[in-house]
């Protein structure tokens, strides 16, 4: 099956793009010249979308059109195909989360009073919702509850591409529901690590300090809690490639991280730490006992394995 046609709600289509009249076209006479479902070509595209689209028609007959009355052709034709929001709506999918655990600052030991609790995991859908015309998302999330799933692939394949959260998910000490299947995938989630981590968490905090110090810049300001969350992604990075586990608490560095979320250190010392944090991490690669890829067969062996578990109703 080709992948569903997606872009953002706010699009607005350049001329040349092919539309679906949504509403009949309807001539001065009052007789109808092109029904609802016509197809046109954009030749005229508003400045914003609360103006009209100009749209031709292979008679040559031009209509104005408002944004709610044309849909892209490709999306137009898909229908339903591929809409996991479908699924979503018939099936309650927080019933196969398999996994389910705290992470961030009450993970890290460095909540406070206004501290969120963030819940994270792996949920699996059952084979016939998987298989269907409409799929199954890639992540359940509930922004009152602040938690998220994501549909097993998914989370394996950020997790052999180092995501960090998915990674402190994995080695999270907050536990809160793991199936003997969740189970199973904890007790094998080293095959995960592997030196891809430099380059994944390293390449983040380096792109944010960036932005970080062009905040710093134009508006004379930054976010601390940010920051001590990039300094901590270093040192967590470094523990990975040296110790060849991911250590979530922060440990003896609590304080440190603590005294910069609250502004108290200079901006000038977080960055001399940062640079030497920087260093260690370099040197940590360089006597790295981890492979230079994560075990691709191992991580595609269980998920057959859970695959086949999804065939039945219940999961074991």
């Amino acid at each position: 099956m080709t992948h569903p046609t997606h872009y953002h709600e706010n699009l607005i289509f350049s001329p040349g793009t092919q539309v679906v009249a949504l509403r009949d076209v309807v001539g001065q006479n009052g007789r109808t010249l092109h029904p609802r479902g016509a197809v046109g070509v954009v030749v005229r595209a508003p400045l914003d979308l609360a103006d009209n689209y100009r749209v031709r028609f292979p008679d040559g007959v031009e209509e104005p059109l408002k944004t709610s009355e044309v849909a892209l052709l490709a999306k137009h034709k898909e229908g339903d195909i591929g809409n996991s929001k479908v699924t979503s709506e018939r099936n309650d999918l927080y019933e196969r989360v398999i996994l389910q655990c705290i992470i961030g600052s009450q993970a890290y030991g460095l909540s406070d009073s206004e501290s969120d609790i963030d819940r994270r995991g792996i949920y699996l859908p059952p084979a016939d919702l998987h298989w269907s015309l409409y799929g199954v998302p890639e992540q359940l999330e509930c922004e009152k509850t602040q938690e998220a799933y994501w549909e097993l692939q998914k989370f394996i394949v950020l997790a052999l591409k180092a995501n960090p959260n998915v990674l402190e998910c994995l080695y999270s000490p907050l536990v809160e529901k793991a199936t003997p299947l969740a189970k199973q995938l904890l007790a094998q989630r080293e095959m995960f690590l592997s030196r891809l981590v430099y380059q994944t968490f390293n390449g983040y905090v380096l792109s944010q300090f960036k932005k970080m110090q062009a905040d710093l810049r134009n508006q004379g300001q930054v976010k601390w809690k940010h920051v001590m969350h990039l300094i901590r992604l270093l040192i967590c990075g470094t523990r990975v490639l040296n110790e060849g586990t991911v250590q979530v608490e922060v440990g003896e560095h609590r304080e440190q991280l603590l005294a910069i979320k609250r502004g108290e250190m200079p901006w000038g010392e977080t960055e001399r730490w940062r640079r030497q944090l920087h260093v260690d991490f370099d040197t940590a690669l360089a006597n790295t006992r981890l492979p230079e890829r994560p075990d691709y067969e191992r991580a595609n062996s269980f998920l057959l394995q859970a695959r086949r578990a999804a065939l039945s109703a219940e999961l074991p």
